[in-house]
């Protein structure tokens, strides 16, 4: 298990590399400003997919971005 300060470091690390650095802020300052319940969010993000449908967008993301 990683300490809390890795896992802030990483992803502020990741938000930056993917939003820029000015994006970063927003998305944090709106998750700050508004109640938000991720596993809510995250259940209705893919009620509508198949575990088959998710598993094939996990697939061809990680194809995408290898690493």
């Amino acid at each position: 298990m990683i300490s809390d300060a890795i896992i802030m470091e990483k992803g502020m690390r990741s938000l930056v590399e993917s939003l820029g650095e000015v994006n970063a802020e927003r998305f944090i300052t709106r998750l700050i400003r508004e109640p938000f319940d991720y596993t809510k969010w995250q259940r209705n993000l893919f009620e509508s997919m198949s575990i088959e449908e998710i598993s094939g967008e996990a697939v061809r993301y990680c194809k995408e971005n290898p690493r």
